[in-house]
């Protein structure tokens, strides 16, 4: 094989590769996906998943508002407070389904501390989200964002994500990478949020 189809071969690899963490199928091009239906309202409700609450403040996220995964009030970014984790994941994100279980750990261990909120993105597939809720044991609310909204001003480029917003309703940190430990997350918590909570 010549050398320069070697280097093209070599980039249509990378290329396939970029925004996957994964390695899994993650979807290209995101339909309408409806996710507040009969259906969905009452597999959330099986499932225990607390309700999307709307915000109250002012603050620096994107002027961006998302549907309540499985029905609820809708999430205005722009009037939500901290100290506050929004956790971005997606059912078909292999490091998002291990870590689910470390912020549902620091959302019953903070509680009136530090809020957590999940963000179900570029997801076509919301009652496989609810059901991976589920089997993980989440209870703490959960938006869609299944167009990907978010992508630009959050520059995602791969899941998962986690932002941490501060006491003063200000984007403290943005990641992408896995969590790999309900002590990571605390210790995220602790030394960007300032907030200590129970081991």
């Amino acid at each position: 094989m010549s050398r320069v189809m070697l280097l093209l071969a070599a980039l249509l690899l990378v290329a396939g590769c970029a925004g996957h963490t994964d390695g899994g199928s993650r979807p290209q091009k995101p339909t309408t996906v409806k996710v507040d239906t009969p259906a969905l309202r009452a597999q959330k409700a099986r499932a225990g998943i607390a309700s999307c609450t709307p915000g109250r403040a002012s603050n620096r996220l994107p002027a961006v508002t998302l549907p309540c995964l499985g029905g609820g009030p809708a999430v205005d970014l722009t009037r939500l407070r901290g100290p506050l984790v929004i956790n971005l994941f997606a059912q078909w994100c292999g490091p998002c389904r291990s870590e689910l279980p470390y912020y549902q750990e620091l959302h019953r261990k903070a509680k009136g501390a530090v809020g957590v909120l999940g963000v179900d993105y570029l997801d076509p597939q919301p009652a496989a989200a609810l059901a991976l809720a589920r089997q993980s044991g989440v209870t703490y609310p959960l938006a869609a964002d299944p167009d990907g909204s978010l992508r630009s001003d959050l520059r995602v480029r791969g899941l998962p994500g986690i932002v941490l917003l501060d006491r003063g309703g200000r984007v403290a940190a943005v990641e992408y990478r896995s969590v790999r430990s309900y002590a990571e997350l605390r210790g995220l918590v602790r030394d960007v949020l300032h907030v200590r909570i129970p081991a």
